[in-house]
């Protein structure tokens, strides 16, 4: 294990949740693929997901612009069709904290943290540990 999957691995068993991605721009075109990855018991990868475009989801638009998006309910957050198929294509998302990674005052990199299937209220220490494990990835990259 590396310690970016190490850092990514922490950050799961700290929360409880269900899955932790690391997603980094690349050199194929596809926006923001995940490149490491950390998951609960039963939980499916998302690294060989390519049906979803980041460029137009509006929580990688708020988080490409730097800002950490915060839900407890995914399935109220947006009214875009769009996102709602991206809830269903990552597992049923019910909750997430999405995080920049920035380095020399860009977006390099994506931190996002997930609960499937239900909402759940985000603590602060849960928020807080999500712009550390940014932070760490940041100069780990």
């Amino acid at each position: 294990m590396d310690e970016i999957d190490a850092v990514l691995q922490g950050l799961l068993a700290r929360t409880g949740a269900s899955r932790v991605t690391l997603r980094q721009e690349a050199p194929d075109g596809y926006a923001f693929p995940v490149t490491h990855e950390a998951l609960a018991a039963g939980v499916r990868s998302l690294r060989e997901e390519r049906t979803v475009d980041l460029r137009t989801q509006p929580v990688a638009i708020e988080v490409g612009a730097g800002r950490q998006v915060v839900q407890n309910d995914c399935a109220t957050a947006y009214d875009d069709p769009a996102f709602h198929r991206m809830r269903e294509a990552y597992g049923g998302l019910g909750a997430q904290i999405v995080t920049p990674v920035a380095r020399d005052g860009a977006v390099r990199a994506i931190v996002s943290l997930h609960q499937l299937g239900a909402p759940r209220t985000w603590t602060d220490e849960e928020v807080d540990a999500c712009r550390a494990a940014a932070a760490r990835v940041a100069e780990l990259l």
